[in-house]
C-alpha cells in the first residue's frame, strides 16, 4: 500500500506545486500540457489530443473549451471534415508557453533535487514503465510525443 499511498500523495502534491506557480499565467495544472501542445503545434486536430494524453475524451473537451473561454487557444472546424476542430494558440497563449516551460522545468528539478543522474533515470524509466502498463492494462494507447523525453 506504500506505493499507492505515495504516488497518491506525490500526484496532489505535484498539482498544487503546479497550480500555485502557473497561476499568475492563467492557466492551472491540468491545462499547461494542453497549451505547450497547442503552441508547439498550432492546427493539432482536437481529436489528436487523445493520443497525446491519458484523459477521457471529456477531459479534453472541458480543458479545451476552458483555454478557448480564457483566450489561449481559438478553434476553427476543419477545411477536410468539419466534424473535426483545429486548435491554434493566441498571442496569448504563445507569450506565456515559455513562462510555461520553465515552470515546468523548474517543478521537475525540484522534485527530483537530491538524486544523482542515474537515479533520476531509473525512477523515470519505472514511472514510465507503470504507467505503461497500468495503460494497456485498461486498454489505453497514445503516441508518444515530446512530453515523453
Amino acid at each position: 500500500m506504500k506505493l499507492l499511498k505515495w504516488l497518491s500523495v506525490a500526484d496532489r502534491f505535484t498539482k498544487a506545486y503546479l497550480d500555485q506557480r502557473l497561476e499568475p499565467l492563467g492557466i492551472n495544472s491540468s491545462q499547461h500540457m494542453y497549451l505547450l501542445k497547442i503552441c508547439g503545434n498550432p492546427g493539432i486536430s482536437q481529436d489528436s489530443l487523445l493520443e497525446t494524453f491519458y484523459v477521457h475524451p471529456s477531459n479534453i473537451v472541458r480543458t479545451v473549451a476552458a483555454l478557448e473561454r480564457k483566450g489561449f487557444l481559438t478553434r476553427k472546424p476543419s477545411d477536410k471534415d468539419r466534424r473535426t476542430w483545429k486548435l491554434y494558440p493566441t498571442e496569448k497563449a504563445l507569450s506565456i508557453a515559455k513562462q510555461v516551460r520553465e515552470t515546468c522545468d523548474e517543478a521537475e528539478r525540484f522534485f527530483m533535487e537530491g538524486m544523482d543522474k542515474g537515479k533520476q533515470d531509473v525512477f523515470l524509466q519505472r514511472l514510465t514503465q507503470l504507467g505503461e502498463r497500468a495503460s494497456l492494462e485498461l486498454g489505453i494507447t497514445r503516441k508518444k510525443d515530446e512530453f515523453d523525453e
